[in-house]
């Protein structure tokens, strides 16, 4: 039976591993951690746990002026079974504030679950990665510039794909607390 907690120190090692297998599918495969994030504001930190082992995980960061979803995961072998919306439901009556907000990419059933929990797209913008097969021009770095990461207006995105390989819309979703 799954339960929803507060995350334990012991829990590192499986909070990483349930991070880590849940995002290799998605836009954000290579946002890779080591260890676990430390946040320099106060943290809502949960996770659903099946015999011991994080299968999901949600942490919100509370700012002055919002809540933000740092990340939610859940184990691949573990999705599509409604723990997301039990954590949000577990987070959401710790919240104080107006607004809870949360940042994807475009992946489709991340951005379908945010819009069916309630947020609505707020604002967008690019994540440009430059490797060493895109254009360089306008680059300049000591020796050969391998790879960047840049951020760009969503007004460029059509110039960015043409001379990028790797181009993600960013978007951050707002939930009314």
């Amino acid at each position: 039976m799954t339960e929803i907690r507060d995350y334990r120190d012991t829990d590192a090692a499986t909070w990483l591993r349930c991070r880590l297998l849940s995002f290799f599918g998605t836009e954000y495969y290579d946002d890779v951690v080591t260890q676990r994030p430390v946040f320099d504001n106060p943290a809502h930190r949960l996770v659903a746990v099946d015999n011991d082992t994080v299968i999901g995980l949600i942490d919100v960061e509370i700012f002055p002026d919002r809540a933000t979803i740092d990340v939610l995961a859940i184990h691949p072998d573990h999705q599509r079974h409604g723990l997301a919306t039990r954590l949000l439901e577990a987070v959401l009556p710790r919240l104080q504030g107006d607004v809870l907000d949360a940042w994807t990419r475009g992946d489709a059933p991340a951005n379908d679950w945010y819009q069916r929990s309630g947020f609505t797209e707020n604002y967008r913008y690019l994540h440009v990665y430059k490797s060493s097969q895109d254009d360089a021009a306008g680059f300049e770095a000591p020796g050969q510039l391998v790879t960047a990461f840049m951020h760009a207006p969503i007004s460029e995105e059509a110039s960015m794909r043409e001379r990028f390989s790797r181009v993600h819309v960013c978007r951050q979703y707002v939930r009314r607390l």
